[in-house]
């Protein structure tokens, strides 16, 4: 089966897997057996794994549109912040912290009455 298995297409080879599936939930399969049908599966898990990092790299994102109208496309970085990070050798960068800055405290006087809607 491994020789046949890089020439399988993505649902060509979930749907083998599925069936790997069934057949390891089974009670009839034997040791023996289950531990072909095992590595049949982790095969078959590593394809479709390669096919689906195949089309996330091939993932375009529209950026805009040009002076003719036609669309504007990058390719799909999906490396994480922190991977980029530790590849620029580079501390993580704060650009999703918030900064909040209060205002002075209100004294209870200053407080709306009890009556009087904020909104």
């Amino acid at each position: 089966m491994a020789e046949t298995i890089d020439n399988l297409n993505f649902e060509q080879a979930l749907d083998r897997l599925e069936s790997v599936v069934r057949d390891l939930e089974s009670t009839e399969t034997g040791l023996d057996k289950s531990l072909e049908r095992y590595e049949d599966g982790v095969r078959l898990l590593k394809r479709c794994r390669t096919i689906l990092d195949e089309a996330e790299r091939k993932i375009r994102l529209l950026t805009g549109v040009d002076a003719e109208g036609n669309p504007v496309t990058t390719e799909f970085d999906s490396t994480s912040t922190a991977e980029r990070d530790a590849a620029n050798n580079s501390e993580p960068t704060d650009k999703g912290k918030r900064t909040t800055v209060r205002g002075p405290r209100r004294a209870a006087s200053d407080r709306p009455a009890e009556k009087e809607q904020l909104f």
